[in-house]
């Protein structure tokens, strides 16, 4: 048995990038990936009138099918592409890798627990639901 706090994970914050060419960004979702016990899992803000909310001059049709890509890729639906039939390591490191979009990631932490999907959900509380009440919507 394992004691308290033993299961190392990595995560990465899911951001919108409204303009690009600024790089100011608004945290949405968290990746969590835990490779001992072949974890991946992701949570983000996916309700089309909260998007519109917070982004009003995005295409939010265009951020939500790039929310339900990642989704689909860290479930392994094979239906989102090729890349969603790789082992979970690689999709985290493929949904985390440097890009210039208006959907980013944050660099990638570490983080001990006990339960994957606990810390997921902690993770997601912390840097999106919390923040959110703090920061005004992206124009």
């Amino acid at each position: 048995m394992s004691s308290p706090g033993t299961l190392a994970y990595d995560f990465a914050i899911l951001r919108v990038v409204p303009h690009v060419h600024l790089g100011e960004f608004t945290s949405i979702g968290v990746i969590v990936h835990a490779r001992t016990v072949e974890f991946l899992g992701m949570r983000a803000l996916t309700d089309p009138a909260r998007l519109r909310e917070r982004f009003p001059g995005l295409d939010h049709e265009l951020l939500l099918r790039y929310l339900r890509t990642f989704e689909g890729i860290c479930a392994g639906d094979a239906a989102t592409g090729p890349v969603a039939l790789e082992p979970p390591s690689e999709r985290f490191h493929w949904l985390t890798s440097p890009r210039s979009d208006v959907l980013q990631t944050s660099p990638i932490h570490e983080g001990l627990c006990d339960d994957p999907p606990m810390a997921l959900d902690a993770l997601f509380q912390s840097y999106v639901t919390d923040a959110a009440r703090e920061i005004p919507p992206v124009a």
